[in-house]
């Protein structure tokens, strides 16, 4: 029964936000331009399905993309400053600078590197810089935390730093990396919607695009239904990769 009733918690909170929601709205006769009832915004998720997922589509590409691009940097640049201090206090600083920066700061100067014409560069590019922090902290941390006894014992048998590398450094920092990662896919997805905003236009048909379309048209149901869209693209987003994490996880317990 308290599994069942644990099991359930989530789903009558949310369920009773959207019931308290409607009869709000229902009773106090709120204007629909200015919020919607749950019962309008899920007819207009239902109606503009079709728009709605194929500007999903595009965000969580350009976002995956943009993650991508970042684990790659990251992982290059951690994998040196594991290497030499000397390099770690070089770049960490210009790493802490770079994830404190607005997004928005540099925006206009990204638009006009990537070209006015091709937006989805901009997101891309600016959505990497959002999620490129946590990976880089993550791998960097862990390619630095293994045991220095075993590290020792490695050195005695003669192991030279490729295998060292391979065989102790990546498999210690795994944990690190795929909890950075997880981060730093959530971060992705926000980034692409902020760089869309701030940088990007019509071209790009992301979800923000028709968020900012609805909003300039006042049809705020639409806006909801555009905003539950990328609630739920960014829920599955960071369960799979919560199942990732197990995964790899339970194989780095067994090995």
């Amino acid at each position: 029964m308290t599994r069942l009733v644990s099991a359930l918690a989530p789903w009558l909170f949310a369920a009773s936000l959207v019931l308290a929601w409607q009869a709000a709205c229902l009773g106090l006769h709120v204007p629909a331009y200015f919020l919607p009832t749950p019962s309008a915004v899920a007819a207009a998720f239902v109606q503009n399905l079709g728009p709605l997922a194929l500007s999903a589509g595009r965000t969580l590409a350009m976002a995956l993309e943009a993650l991508l691009a970042a684990a790659l940097f990251a992982g290059v640049l951690a994998l040196m400053v594991s290497l030499s201090r000397t390099l770690d206090r070089a770049i960490r600083p210009l790493a802490v600078a770079l994830q404190v920066t607005p997004v928005v700061a540099i925006a206009p100067l990204v638009v006009i590197w990537a070209g006015v014409d091709h937006p989805d560069r901009s997101i891309v590019a600016l959505a990497a810089v959002v999620a490129f922090f946590p990976i880089f902290s993550g791998a960097a941390r862990g390619l630095s935390a293994p045991d220095p006894d075993l590290e020792r014992l490695f050195r005695l048998y003669g192991a030279n730093p490729l295998q060292t590398l391979l065989r102790l450094r990546l498999p210690s920092a795994l944990p690190f990396i795929v909890e950075g990662a997880k981060v730093a896919s959530g971060l992705a997805i926000i980034g692409a919607v902020v760089a869309e905003f701030v940088a990007g236009s019509g071209g790009a048909q992301g979800l923000a695009w028709r968020i900012l379309e609805a909003g300039n048209r006042l049809e705020t149901a639409k806006m909801f239904a555009a905003i539950l869209a990328l609630a739920l693209m960014a829920a599955g987003v960071h369960l799979a990769f919560q199942t990732l994490e197990r995964r790899a996880l339970t194989w780095w317990r067994g090995r």
